[in-house]
């Protein structure tokens, strides 16, 4: 039996792009049951044509929950109460300014109908200039996914794979409503589509598809996207202080081993076991401080122990460590 599905769609000063993407969410080969849409406090044009686009999708038949937050919430709390509004059994997540393929809505819901124990599944996506022109390389591509880090996420065991690094991206995600029970409220200091994806990953039911069907757009006014980085850039970043960002990640794994704490049996021990093991090295980082050749010994420590590889970017985050400013 077809599930109900609802693509949630959260605005904010989107004019430019939003007419492209809802008719793109129209165009679809089997149409959404519904679209929640959030509106962010916009100050362009995009409350007026917001209005206008809702009586193309009343004519097609497709049912519309329109919001209009009175303050600027932010984009994670903004498609927090959006997800609370939707009432479909499969969610897509939906930005406003990609493009989705005419076939996305119906892929992805008959994976939910046939996979009853997935919840939550992300797929690759096709990166387009502010034109719509594509780029050189897909958002797979450019997260460098790895085939072991695939070959582990098929396997079900997506939970060590995303605790190392995120890679759900929200444009390309849809899953199951009853997740939310898990997820929500959203908690500070994480981005909504990275705790959906690793509170499904806690459950087993975290999968990802090398297949794209949407196009995702980068642009200067981007709120989160993929651009290219050269090698000034990526020199600069492994020279960037570190001290607040690994200070952060500390209280964000505090935060993910609470949750799955509170979820007990619900959720394998070793996952909590697994996140601790993360808060130690992020602790044994955050003490590294001096001149390399004082930071050398504990970074070689941990390289040696494999916890740079387990947990990060393997000789990259090493490297960082003996030569970031702080």
């Amino acid at each position: 039996m077809p599930l109900s599905t609802s693509v949630v769609l959260c605005t904010c000063n989107g004019a430019r792009y939003l007419r492209a993407q809802w008719d793109s969410l129209l165009a679809q080969t089997r149409l959404p049951d519904e679209i929640v849409v959030r509106d962010d406090a916009s100050s362009d044009a995009t409350p007026a044509l917001l209005d206008d686009l809702a009586r193309a999708a009343t004519t097609r038949g497709v049912s519309l929950r329109l919001s209009r937050n009175p303050r600027n919430l932010g984009y994670v709390a903004n498609f927090e109460a959006a997800l609370r509004d939707a009432t479909g059994e499969v969610l897509l997540l939906c930005d406003q300014d990609d493009v989705w393929h005419s076939d996305k809505l119906a892929v992805l819901a008959e994976q939910f109908e046939r996979r009853r124990s997935l919840l939550l599944l992300c797929t690759d996506a096709r990166r387009v200039d502010a034109a719509g022109e594509p780029l050189q390389r897909s958002l797979f591509q450019s997260l460098k996914l790895t085939h072991v880090e695939l070959r582990r996420i098929h396997a079900g065991q997506g939970f060590e794979v995303l605790l190392r690094r995120s890679l759900a991206t929200g444009a390309t995600v849809a899953l199951r409503r009853s997740l939310l029970a898990d997820a929500l409220p959203f908690p500070q200091g994480w981005v909504h589509d990275e705790w959906l994806a690793i509170m499904a990953a806690a459950r087993g039911g975290f999968d990802c598809m090398e297949l794209s069907l949407v196009d995702y757009r980068q642009h200067a006014t981007n709120q989160i996207g993929m651009p290219d980085r050269g090698l000034a850039a990526k020199w600069h970043d492994l020279r960037r202080p570190r001290a607040a960002l690994i200070e952060g990640l500390i209280a964000r794994n505090e935060t993910l081993l609470q949750r799955l704490q509170s979820l007990g049996n619900a959720v394998p021990a070793i996952h909590a076991v697994q996140t601790l093991d993360k808060l130690h090295h992020l602790r044994v980082r955050s003490a590294v401080h001096g001149p390399p050749w004082k930071r050398l010994g504990r970074v070689l420590r941990e390289s040696l122990n494999g916890h740079y590889r387990v947990h990060g970017t393997g000789w990259r985050s090493a490297l960082r460590d003996l030569l970031r400013r702080d």
